[in-house]
């Protein structure tokens, strides 16, 4: 029996990074009878049936899942964003961040395209990003000049996932950071403003601290799996002070005598969070009941 972390996954194939390479190995009939299947960043045991390949016996325990595309064991979530090109979206950027805190994984803001931007629209990116800062999130604003092994290569350390919208320039940083990927990047489609995903399968790519994630399907931002009653925990400047709220269960909303209330008032940053926060709890709220 071997052990070792499954880096890819297409049609039934798991690719199994062990100490002495890799192999192709296949999920035992047991997993479908349990209805759970082994997905990219799992650590599995595999019984070796010839040199190359063998069968999944065994997933061991998952520290978290991202459903949507299926990863395991993420150590943080890269959002990244651009800056024109789509034009950049603070709403956009706060729903990736609500996502990502769902999963109980740490995100890092990324703003892309820096060198295709304007000295206005720069500064207005710096001070958003600064705000954010404020608030504990790391932040990045790279563009076509900067190295990224200085900027994002130090971030990897574990999984790191990217995501982000099409078009937003993820394959393009996986490209940059190793030179001989070639991955598939499409231009942004002037009629629709968006780009179209070029990226077909989950794999993970091994650096000297870990290992980089491009995701497809992480740019569907899927909110099925939060409640109302969570949203706000997954804006951490509310978490940090829902206590001093007069009610325990506080939606923040229309409740008398509300922290976070108070604390929109200090700033038009938390004002707009705030603004999001709303439109996300009413989506929440109004969606319709899957039987």
């Amino acid at each position: 029996m071997k052990t070792g972390r499954i880096i890819k996954s297409i049609s039934g194939d798991y690719s199994v990074q062990t100490s002495d390479g890799v192999y192709i190995t296949k999920a035992r009939g047991l997993f479908r009878k349990k209805k759970m299947s082994p997905v990219v960043g799992d650590i599995v045991d595999f019984q070796v049936e010839n040199k190359t390949g063998g069968y999944i016996h065994h997933i061991h325990t998952r520290e978290n899942i991202l459903l949507r595309p299926p990863v395991s064991n993420i150590d943080r979530v890269i959002v990244v964003i651009s800056a024109i090109e789509p034009e950049f979206s603070q709403q956009l950027l706060d729903r990736f961040l609500v996502v990502v805190h769902s999963y109980h994984i740490t995100p890092i803001i990324c703003v892309t395209k820096k060198d295709l931007a304007n000295k206005v629209e720069i500064s207005k990116i710096e001070e958003i990003l600064k705000n954010y800062e404020e608030v504990g999130y790391e932040t990045l604003f790279v563009g076509e000049d900067d190295d990224l092994t200085q900027s994002i290569k130090p971030l990897i350390k574990g999984i790191i996932v990217l995501s982000g919208q099409s078009g937003v320039g993820k394959s393009t940083i996986m490209n940059r950071l190793f030179k001989d990927l070639n991955l598939e990047t499409n231009k942004i489609s002037k009629a629709l403003n968006r780009g179209k995903h070029t990226t077909r399968h989950v794999e993970l790519y091994e650096m000297e601290d870990g290992y980089l994630a491009d995701t497809p399907g992480f740019s569907a931002l899927d909110f099925s799996h939060i409640e109302k009653e969570e949203l706000a925990d997954l804006f951490p400047e509310f978490e940090a002070i829902k206590s001093e709220c007069k009610f325990r269960n506080c939606t923040h909303i229309n409740e008398p005598k509300c922290a976070v209330k108070e604390l929109i008032e200090e700033k038009e940053f938390y004002k707009l969070r705030y603004k999001h926060y709303l439109t996300l709890f009413e989506e929440i709220q109004n969606r319709k009941v899957r039987y």
